[in-house]
C-alpha cells in the first residue's frame, strides 16, 4: 500500500490492529512488527516511516488508544455521587477492564521494564494518571499537581502488575488489593490533615509548604478547582 493512499494515522491504526495477534507468541518486538507489515500489506518503507522504532511505537500507539477509550468512558459516566477516591478507583478498574488480551499488556510491561524503553513506559504510565486526574476536573497548578499524579502512579502500577497475575473470577482479587492501596494513601492523607490542624505542629511545614508552593505544573487548560489529594473535594 502507497503513503499517498493512507494517512499517517491509518498506517498506523492497521499496522496496530495486525500486530495484536503476532505479540501472543513474539512481543512487541521486530518479528511482530515485520509481520504486522506483512498482514496489513503495508510496504515495509512506509510502515517504518510511520513507526521509525517499530513496535515500540506501536506498543506506545496501544496503550494511548487505551487511554483515550478510558477518558471517553469516564466522561459519559454520571460520577458525581461517588466519593472521589471511589472516582479514582473506578477510572483506574475502567482502564484495566477495557484491556481485551492481557497477554498485549503484560508483553508491553516486559518490553518497558527494558532500560533503553523504560523513560517510554515512564512516560506513557504518567500520561494515564494525568489522563485520569484530568478527565476527573484536575486544575492545580503547583505542587498538587505532580504529587497527585505520582501518588496515582504509584497506586495504579501497583494494580496493574497484581492484576497481570490476577486469575480471580472478574479479577475480584485485584479490586480488593486497588481499594487497599487506595486506602492507604488516604490514611496518609489523614495524618497530613492532622498535622497541618495542629497549631503546635503546623509551624514545622512552613518552611517545606513554602518551598513547594514555588514549583508550577506544566502550563495546560486548567478545570475548576480540586483537592490536593485523593480527598473527596465535597
Amino acid at each position: 500500500m502507497e503513503v499517498s493512499e493512507m494517512s499517517h494515522m491509518d498506517v498506523k491504526d492497521r499496522l496496530l490492529e495486525a500486530i495484536l495477534p503476532h505479540v501472543v507468541f513474539d512481543g512487541w518486538s521486530e518479528t511482530s512488527f515485520r509481520a504486522a507489515a506483512a498482514d496489513s500489506e503495508i510496504v515495509p518503507a512506509v510502515a517504518r516511516a510511520v513507526c521509525p522504532r517499530g513496535a515500540v511505537d506501536l506498543a506506545l500507539a496501544y496503550h494511548a488508544a487505551g487511554d483515550a477509550e478510558m477518558v471517553r468512558r469516564l466522561k459519559a459516566e454520571d460520577l458525581s455521587a461517588m466519593r472521589f477516591r471511589d472516582r479514582i478507583a473506578r477510572a483506574v478498574r475502567l482502564r484495566l477492564e477495557l484491556v481485551e488480551d492481557k497477554e498485549a499488556v503484560r508483553r508491553g510491561a516486559t518490553l518497558f521494564a527494558l532500560p533503553p524503553h523504560a523513560p517510554d513506559g515512564a512516560k506513557a504510565l504518567w500520561h494515564t494518571v494525568d489522563q485520569i486526574w484530568s478527565a476527573l476536573g484536575d486544575g492545580s497548578d503547583d505542587i498538587n499537581w505532580y504529587t497527585k499524579r505520582a501518588t496515582l502512579a504509584g497506586v495504579y502500577s501497583a494494580t496493574l502488575l497484581y492484576w497481570l497475575g490476577d486469575d480471580s473470577p472478574d479479577h475480584q482479587r485485584t479490586w480488593r488489593f486497588l481499594d487497599r492501596r487506595i486506602d492507604e494513601v488516604m490514611q496518609i492523607e489523614a495524618v497530613k490533615k492532622k498535622v497541618n490542624d495542629n497549631a503546635l505542629l503546623r509551624p514545622l511545614l512552613a518552611g517545606p509548604k513554602w518551598a513547594l508552593s514555588l514549583v508550577k505544573a506544566p502550563n495546560r487548560s486548567q478545570a475548576p478547582g480540586m483537592p490536593g489529594s485523593l480527598h473527596d473535594p465535597r
